[in-house]
């Protein structure tokens, strides 16, 4: 049976960016024929909490998936960045997937315990919220991309389909 994966990601929101990081990697993914997975893509997501996980919430009961993989750039990063968990005030919210396990065999991720205070904790925190409140099975993660450019977009968009495959084909996520 196949796992249902929900891939989201940020528009941009500086005058000056030409795209959003986030975004570009999953625009790549989607030119991948080599991803058997049921993947369910939720892009250009606006950069405020509550749209963005208004949206986020509504995608997943729709399509009830297995997986969620928020993403978000993370311009200050050179690698992708899984994160631990998110907080809202003194409430910290942890992944139930075995993060250490993901990123085994991966070239260059981090796991990050540090989500930043802007739209991407808060669109982490919802979600793991809305799972946890509502006992769903589904699981989230949330991982910042840094920058794309020629020289890292090739080894980022590997290990990132690590991440997609191993959520995909194992148990023990």
């Amino acid at each position: 049976m196949k796992k249902r994966i929900l891939l989201t990601s940020f528009d941009i929101w500086l005058n000056d960016q030409l795209s959003n990081s986030s975004n570009d990697l999953l625009l790549e993914v989607t030119k991948l024929e080599l991803i058997p997975d049921d993947l369910t893509f939720l892009r250009q997501l606006p950069v405020d909490v509550q749209l963005a996980s208004a949206q986020v919430i509504e995608q997943i009961n729709a399509i009830q998936p297995d997986y969620i993989i928020c993403c978000g750039m993370a311009a200050s990063r050179t690698q992708l960045s899984v994160e631990a968990g998110a907080s809202c005030g003194e409430s910290i919210l942890q992944t139930e997937v075995d993060l250490e396990n993901l990123v085994a065999g991966a070239a260059g991720i981090d796991i990050s315990h540090d989500c930043g205070k802007f739209v991407c904790e808060g669109l982490y925190y919802s979600v793991l919220d809305y799972l946890s409140q509502n006992k769903l099975t589904a699981r989230c993660i949330f991982v910042h991309v840094p920058v794309l450019n020629q020289e890292n977009l090739r080894g980022i968009l590997a290990d990132f389909v690590l991440i997609i495959n191993k959520l995909a084909l194992s148990s023990s996520c």
